[in-house]
């Protein structure tokens, strides 16, 4: 079966998330955009989850636990996992591993942890944006200790991406699937590296305001519509 995604989103917990970016706000724009499954993937963290699942469970749309990795080498890694529980176990994980740099909500923005119905019940003091102490090299292992699967970010970007930061991208890593954004030149992606060809590629939107959101989403293949299935599908 084939699904409408975007498994790339952040919300208000981003520091440079929207405060529209609520997980109450983003489910709804899935379900206007008529996604079927969308991830929330919050820098170095997980806990506006637990919210966004809430809300996809109650309009319809598949939500799945995910958070945007810095890694050591500062590039971004998306994590995505099969339920809640395993996310919010690896978000406290991250949470040990990062520097104790407090955010500065004046330069940074807020990073507002929310419920379900868009109620601000705390803030996240650390900045989320610094870089943690997880090598890229540990992070595919790591992820699926915790029922996950990682792949690189936006890897055609010119900065935090394993390309910019790291001159390439090979099986070696330890990732199958890697992410584009819809500008990349793909061909020219997998002549340059031809490890892709081995990969699932993936196009997101890496949305940070509402209406970056996906409105051209591509298709994914799943057995099932459910986080479980598509965290399975892609790790495979």
């Amino acid at each position: 079966m084939f699904f409408r995604y975007d498994l790339h989103n952040h919300s208000c917990l981003s520091p440079c998330g929207d405060n529209d970016m609520t997980p109450y706000n983003l489910v709804n724009m899935a379900k206007l955009l008529d996604l079927d499954v969308i991830a929330l993937t919050d820098h170095n963290t997980c806990l506006n989850c637990p919210a966004a699942v809430k809300v996809g469970e109650e309009i319809g749309i598949t939500v799945i636990p995910g958070m945007e990795l810095c890694t050591a080498e500062e590039v971004h890694v998306v994590c995505l996992f099969r339920d809640v529980e395993n996310a919010l176990a690896f978000s406290d994980y991250v949470r040990e591993n990062m520097p104790p740099v407090k955010n500065r909500p004046d330069i940074f923005g807020e990073q507002r942890i929310m419920d379900e119905r868009d109620n601000i019940i705390g803030t996240e003091e650390l900045l989320l944006t610094t870089a943690c102490n997880i090598g890229i090299y540990q992070v595919p292992e790591l992820v699926k200790k915790y029922g996950g699967v990682a792949f690189p970010a936006h890897i055609d970007r010119s900065s935090y991406s394993v390309i910019s930061n790291l001159g390439g991208i090979d099986l070696s890593m330890g990732f199958k699937c890697a992410e584009l954004t819809d500008k990349a030149d793909v061909e020219e992606y997998l002549s340059k590296y031809p490890d892709l060809k081995k990969m699932k590629l993936l196009f997101d939107s890496d949305a940070h305001y509402l209406e970056n959101m996906n409105m051209n989403p591509k298709h994914i293949q799943s057995d099932a519509l459910s986080a479980a299935a598509v965290v399975d599908f892609l790790a495979r």
